[in-house]
């Protein structure tokens, strides 16, 4: 797309939108957005930008000059060999480019945190509707036990699991990063999808029974259908917490398990050269892309789901 192609676009999606909320509302929103998510845009515009302007003096700060708003100086021109060089990159000066192995990392990533968020969310939904309509006596000391599995810090009790991987075979493996983090989002899931069934009316749910309903279809047929917006919500805060989480993943995963958080510092050092700093903004634009479609998919359901229970009708 051209300067003027991309400028003209800008404009019209500008407008549309200023016509709903008005000038005043526009400017206030646009102005909190742009300071909050300002350092999100440096490393997607850095990822664009040629490796000589990552670093100039002026900074280049924007691939359009808004109708000439924007002074030359600050405009870059974008390039997508930065991705390029993600995949396929010179590791040492003079060499021919070698694959950098991210497609294996960036599948590690998504593999490991989908399959153990999904797990969390089937066990820990089963536990909370447990702890909801089936109380046990001291049920609130239970979930406060829970709760103190994601009090400690996770440098706490490292070297203990590290151990215990150790012994049993798991380290490195994908099975066992998967059930750590299974287990470190299961606490998470518990309460969270629990206080979702907390909110739910037992009067559908008695007439379900009454009607000859079973415990299973009562509670695949009336109350899952309810909480869909709570595992939306869910959902995401675990994939997000998983698909960043470092610690855990330097520590035991292997060469083929490795994730996009702990591969990332070989884009430190490129070649020799020094650090690469649009090869890494370009790594870590990809590695926003899948946590922003997921989110951007399930908007909706996130959004019902953090205020479920929060406003009467």
């Amino acid at each position: 797309m051209t300067g003027c192609g991309f400028d003209a676009l800008l404009v019209s999606v500008l407008a549309s939108g200023v016509g709903e909320a008005g000038w005043g509302h526009t400017l206030i929103v646009a102005l909190v957005s742009l300071i909050y998510f300002l350092p999100v845009l440096m490393i997607i515009f850095t990822a664009f930008k040629p490796a000589a302007q990552a670093l100039s003096v002026p900074p280049t700060l924007s691939p359009t000059s808004l109708f000439g708003l924007i002074p030359d100086q600050f405009v870059f021109t974008p390039t997508l060999e930065n991705f390029g060089q993600v995949f396929n990159r010179v590791m040492v000066s003079g060499n021919a480019a070698e694959p950098t192995g991210f497609d294996v990392f960036f599948f590690n990533s998504f593999f490991i945190s989908s399959v153990s968020v999904l797990l969390a969310l089937v066990i820990g939904t089963l536990a909370s509707y447990g702890f909801s309509r089936y109380p046990l006596k001291g049920n609130d000391t239970y979930l406060f036990i829970i709760l103190t599995t994601r009090m400690l810090p996770a440098i706490v009790v490292i070297i203990p699991i590290i151990l215990m991987f150790r012994t049993v075979g798991l380290s490195g493996s994908y099975v066992g990063i998967i059930m750590l983090y299974t287990a470190f989002n299961l606490a998470f899931t518990i309460w969270m999808m629990k206080s979702f069934f907390d909110e739910l009316s037992y009067d559908v749910e008695d007439a379900a029974r009454i009607d000859g309903s079973s415990e299973i279809k009562v509670f695949l047929k009336i109350c899952l259908p309810q909480v869909v917006a709570g595992l939306a919500a869910t959902f995401v805060f675990g994939l997000i917490l998983t698909w960043n989480e470092f610690l855990f993943a330097l520590l035991l995963t292997g060469v083929d398990t490795r994730t996009v958080p702990v591969a990332m510092n070989q884009a430190v050092s490129s070649g020799g050269r020094g650090t690469d700093w649009t090869l890494l903004a370009s790594i870590e634009t990809l590695f926003l892309i899948p946590v922003f479609l997921v989110t951007f998919f399930l908007q909706d359901h996130l959004l019902r789901g953090v205020t479920f229970g929060t406003v009467k009708r």
